[in-house]
């Protein structure tokens, strides 16, 4: 609704005030009429439009003037900002029952624009006299400004991320910062009376910094204005033009923050220097904080990192070398990371996951750290944090953190249509005991800082009866070109056994596995036929993979034909599961070239069968397949190609503004 502020009429002496462009200013006449009055007319100069509010039972006199009923309103507008104080006059004139007229009273209007402006239309462009500024919306037709929170380090000496510093060290800064406008126009004498601030809710003012860009001879300064401690400027100088500000995003949506602020400019009267005044018109803008956005497979891969192990007995250079013939063929960017740099620890893919902030007018990725804290625990912060490459971590209270606050069970789904609702940006998975269960949980400040981004609704799924117990260990996603432009990839015992069956009928039960694989204990497919103990193990975990299924069916709302069972087996370990074999599900994808898990299965003709099923499952769909030996230096270890390595991808196309969560 519309702005007004009230003016009191009086017929003693003129009234003066001063309006804001196109907002209404209510003329308080009850206590100006004079004794005896009846009726009364308004008149006024061009500039100005009078409204008379009435009921539906008032109507004016013959001679069009208007009878003082208690219920009758008068409001006048301007549009066109004055040159001059005073330049617009309302006279109102009261009259008797004779028709003659008993008192005047004046008053003169000095109208002026003040107004705040961002992105609203989320184009790049800050636009002027948008409506329902003070509203954010979802959607491709939704309006609201966004805000990046600026986490990464643009300036070389800075210790932390950009918004750690209280000031702007290099004009690089500025680009993720967004613009606001501060446009005012009027005679300048009036500003001498009342003052234009810019102020936030207290309530928001630790999650933002604003800096008000000051020319001052040749190169503007940048003053810190409003943030954590600073909840309202008060501008100097104000005459016509425009002030221009830098928003800077601090915190992310999370518990209690729904990532939305809010800023408003309030035109206030200052009767005296040390009054604090009142504001008679304000105009409030609202940004929406950026979420931090995962990408899945699907996306395409622009840079591999993983971690160089040549010391101890368990290095992984046959790793490297079988990781670097897959990165010929996917053409994609390798970084191998120092053992120096990583303190020996080889789980890339446990202590961090990459993601993007995106605004209309820049994107960056941001690498979102773990509180697993072994030894890759400074990693992120001292080798990933750069310029354009930002740094976000949540550490649960007290420290107590399980497996499963290793980013190994962090994934995210492709994008997704269910039962109706989009999700163009797919969903979150996390691993988790079953609903009912008590056990190993993700912790609760990395949960509810997923949950708190909206836009890649979480689901959690059961990974709690795995050893180790993440969701990396039994599913995983693939490109295809038909349907829904993927797979989803389950672990199977079942696809296992019906394989290890076909081949013993064809004679082959003295095939075995783990062939070449010095200190091993080879098993035939006979023998592990035979195994009743392997078998209930086997049955177990298939139920929990198929209670996984069922659940990722109905959340991610696909079919069978989705989905493809990759022959595995696993073997308990107390009551929870480890892989038997390289973990086949546990891939590195990039683009069609899939890196897997070399199972070492049984031989049948001189080829590992299990490679034999996988290749026959995968590249139809247009997939290509290089098996990686990881088993000494990953496998042993309870992990495999997936665990150790980590994937910096391309944001999304679509824009996350346009969805609606």
């Amino acid at each position: 609704m519309p702005q007004r502020h009230v003016v009191q009429m009086s017929t003693s002496h003129a009234s003066y005030g001063v309006c804001v462009l196109g907002t209404e200013v209510f003329l308080d006449t009850r206590r100006s009429t004079p004794k005896g009055a009846t009726s009364f007319d308004v008149h006024a100069t061009s500039a100005v439009t009078v409204h008379i509010i009435h009921s539906p039972m008032t109507n004016p006199m013959i001679n069009s003037r208007w009878p003082l009923d208690p219920d009758i309103e008068v409001v006048v507008t301007i549009d066109v900002t004055s040159r001059t104080v005073n330049d617009n006059k309302v006279k109102i004139s009261y009259y008797g029952r004779e028709g003659n007229e008993l008192s005047v009273a004046w008053l003169y209007l000095t109208c002026v624009d003040v107004s705040l402006d961002v992105d609203l239309n989320r184009n790049g462009r800050v636009k002027s006299k948008g409506k329902d500024k003070a509203k954010w919306t979802w959607g491709p037709d939704g309006q609201g400004a966004v805000l990046l929170v600026n986490c990464d380090r643009d300036s070389p000496g800075a210790g932390g991320t950009d918004s750690g510093q209280v000031d702007i060290r290099t004009t690089a800064d500025l680009q993720d910062m967004s613009v606001m406008l501060l446009r005012t126009q009027g005679p300048s004498a009036i500003f001498a009376e009342y003052q234009v601030v810019l102020h936030v809710p207290e309530s928001d003012a630790d999650k933002v910094r604003v800096f008000h860009a000051i020319r001052s001879d040749s190169h503007p300064h940048y003053k810190p204005v409003l943030g954590p401690d600073k909840l309202s400027y008060v501008l100097d100088h104000v005459g016509g033009g425009e002030n221009i500000f830098y928003v800077e995003g601090l915190a992310f949506p999370d518990v209690g923050f729904s990532g939305l602020v809010s800023f408003s400019a309030s035109l206030v009267e200052v009767p005296h220097e040390n009054s604090l005044g009142t504001p008679i018109f304000t105009d409030t803008v609202v940004f929406r904080m950026a979420p931090w956005i995962m990408t899945p497979n699907t996306q395409q891969p622009m840079e591999v990192f993983v971690c160089s192990i040549q010391r101890g007995s368990d290095t992984n250079e046959v790793f490297l070398e079988g990781l670097q013939v897959l990165l010929k063929k996917a053409n994609c960017k390798l970084t191998i990371c120092s053992e120096v740099e990583t303190r020996s620890d080889r789980w890339i893919q446990d202590e961090l996951e990459f993601g993007y902030v995106e605004a209309p007018h820049k994107t960056f990725p941001v690498v979102f750290d773990s509180p697993r804290n072994r030894g890759l625990k400074d990693f992120a912060f001292k080798k990933i944090l750069g310029p354009d490459f930002g740094y976000v971590t949540r550490e649960p209270p007290g420290r107590v953190i399980t497996s499963l606050d290793s980013f190994g069970n962090l994934d995210v789904s492709p994008p997704v249509t269910v039962r109706g609702k989009e999700y163009p940006l797919g969903r979150i998975l996390i691993g988790s005991p079953l609903p009912w269960a008590s056990g190993r949980r993700m912790s609760k400040a990395v949960r509810d800082f997923l949950y708190a981004q909206k836009v890649q609704a979480p689901v959690e799924i059961y990974s709690e009866w795995l050893s180790v117990g993440h969701v990396d260990e039994f599913l995983t996603f693939v490109p295809a070109y038909d349907r829904k432009g993927f797979r989803l990839l389950l672990a199977s015992p079942n696809a296992c056994y019906k394989l290890f069956k076909e081949k013993q009928r064809q004679g082959h039960g003295e095939a075995t596995q783990l062939v070449g694989l010095k200190g091993t204990e080879r098993r035939s497919i006979d023998e592990i036929l035979a195994d009743e103990s392997l078998k209930n193990d086997n049955r177990h975990v298939q139920r929990c993979i198929d209670w996984n299924r069922d659940l990722l069916k109905q959340e991610l709302g696909l079919s069978e034909q989705d989905i493809i069972d990759i022959p595995q087996l696993f073997i308990l370990n107390g009551s929870r599961a480890d892989a038997l074999f390289p973990d086949m599900v546990n891939m590195l994808v990039l683009g069609r070239h899939l890196g897997i898990p070399k199972p070492f299965g049984p031989l049948v003709g001189g080829q590992c069968c299990l490679e034999e099923r996988v290749r026959a499952l995968l590249e139809p769909l247009g997939l290509t397949c290089t098996f990686i030996d990881d088993y000494f230096s990953y496998h042993v270890l309870s992990g495999d190609v997936h665990c150790g390595t980590n994937v910096r991808r391309k944001p999304f196309a679509f824009k996350w503004w346009h969805m609606v969560p």
